[in-house]
């Protein structure tokens, strides 16, 4: 094969399984499918520390996939498609930037580096493609970038979330987000970020910014911002995959209290939906349905973290869920203490969610007046007026004490801000249980 023809792998990079169901249209393109659900963000990472350019190595998967879709009938699907994806990718950058080169002599010197690397992808692929996504993370979050930014690229380019899922939940315009994250791939590109897990010695200060975002990748699977479900497991597992790699590489308090926290949340999601997709509250849930094996994890890291005798945000957060996961049921909740961790974590973070998730708190020891009063008094301030779920608490404790006409109000208020169709489906049925009034 001449040199300027790379399309694939050599033969001997593969052992190829051949059968007739396996080489089928349906099961080619099915098992792709589930390798790109998969696997893509790992290829996409992989290809960028090979290729050192965002935009040439999501040229390069696509084109990997192309192949893969083109090939795979006729060849056989092979016994690592992650290798094989990751080589071919590399295969096609090189041959796309070749003939770039034709036309712009500045790419001459980009081809030269990327044949310097004589390395096989695919033997390198297995060992370094764990720390693949955690360079991209820290990349992602450089401090050079604005928060703004950070969040856009790492749901972007480590979770796959579309230009307009981002939007939505960031309520800019697909246009704006879409030039947020083109600004910020430049001022990788310009600045000469490397793509790296920083030093030792930095990684205190840049550790902040990463944790936030993989709470961030964490709560959009666990609780989706909007769509047809209540969650996106795909994205609550790599955001734990994630927070295994970083606990691995730093085994900080703050780290371990994310890490419990989400396995403590994560622990509960087979009891958040019915069969149907409708969603189920905390205090409704089947506990029996709650991963065990999941819990005594998550409770161990808590206890590690709270052993450092300085908890942070996380571990404070992790703290309330284990108070819950500890629990048998909603009446044997030590919602007391949740509500004096809530008031820690406000010192730490004032937030007028945290706000109401300790009002929330004090409903169930002090009674629905107490936490009614302080709802009203965080809505009065205007900080949450547009917050579906202040408009929902502030209703179900109004209905709890009898005024029906100002639950049905804030329902009401609290189903127009509902971006989730289980949300709205939920939200109707508490409309129908009031009555017309």
């Amino acid at each position: 094969m001449p040199a300027t023809e790379f399309s694939e792998p050599e033969p001997r990079m593969m052992h190829i399984e051949q059968t007739s169901m396996q080489n089928s249209a349906e099961h080619i393109h099915q098992h792709l499918g589930e390798i790109y659900r998969k696997e893509s963000r790992l290829v996409f990472a992989t290809l960028i520390r090979l290729l050192g350019d965002f935009d040439l190595a999501e040229d390069a998967m696509q084109d990997a996939f192309k192949a893969a879709l083109e090939q795979w009938r006729e060849k056989g699907i092979p016994s690592n498609p992650r290798a094989w994806l990751v080589s071919t990718g590399r295969f096609k950058a090189i041959d796309r930037v070749r003939r770039q080169s034709k036309f712009d002599p500045l790419q001459v010197q980009h081809v030269r580096q990327l044949e310097a690397d004589t390395a096989d992808p695919s033997r390198q692929v297995d060992k370094e493609i764990e720390d693949d996504v955690l360079r991209l993370i820290f990349t992602c979050c450089h401090p050079a970038l604005s928060l703004e930014a950070r969040t856009a690229m790492t749901l972007r380019e480590v979770c796959d979330l579309t230009t307009e899922e981002i939007a939505s939940a960031f309520l800019v315009t697909p246009s704006t987000l879409a030039q947020r994250i083109v600004r910020a791939k430049a001022k990788i590109r310009e600045a000469k970020i490397p793509f790296e897990v920083p030093p030792e010695h930095e990684l205190p200060d840049r550790l902040g910014a990463v944790l936030q975002v993989i709470y961030l990748v964490f709560n959009e699977g666990y609780y989706a911002s909007s769509g047809e479900s209540v969650t996106r497991i795909d994205l609550s597992s790599e955001a734990i995959r994630l927070g295994r790699l970083l606990h691995d590489l730093l085994p900080d308090p703050e780290v371990t209290g994310l890490l419990g926290l989400m396995l403590l949340h994560e622990s509960r999601q087979q009891a958040r939906t019915t069969q149907a997709g409708d969603l189920i509250l905390l205090e409704d849930q089947d506990r029996s349905l709650w991963d065990r094996e999941m819990i005594e994890e998550g409770l161990s890291l808590v206890d590690q973290a709270f052993s450092s005798k300085r908890a942070g945000p996380y571990t404070l957060q992790a703290g309330i869920a284990a108070l819950h996961a500890e629990a048998k049921s909603p009446e044997a909740t030590d919602w007391a203490q949740i509500a004096g961790l809530y008031g820690l974590l406000l010192r730490l973070n004032p937030s007028p969610v945290i706000e109401l998730n300790r009002a929330v708190a004090i409903a169930m020891y002090k009674g629905p007046e107490a936490g009614l009063q302080q709802i009203d008094a965080i809505l009065e301030r205007g900080e949450l007026n547009d917050y579906q779920l202040a408009h929902s608490a502030r209703a179900e404790l109004c209905r709890k004490i009898g005024r029906t006409n100002e639950a049905r109000a804030s329902w009401e208020r609290a189903l127009a801000l509902a971006q989730q169709d289980p949300e709205r489906r939920f939200i109707e049925r508490k409309l129908r249980e009031l009555g017309t009034g």
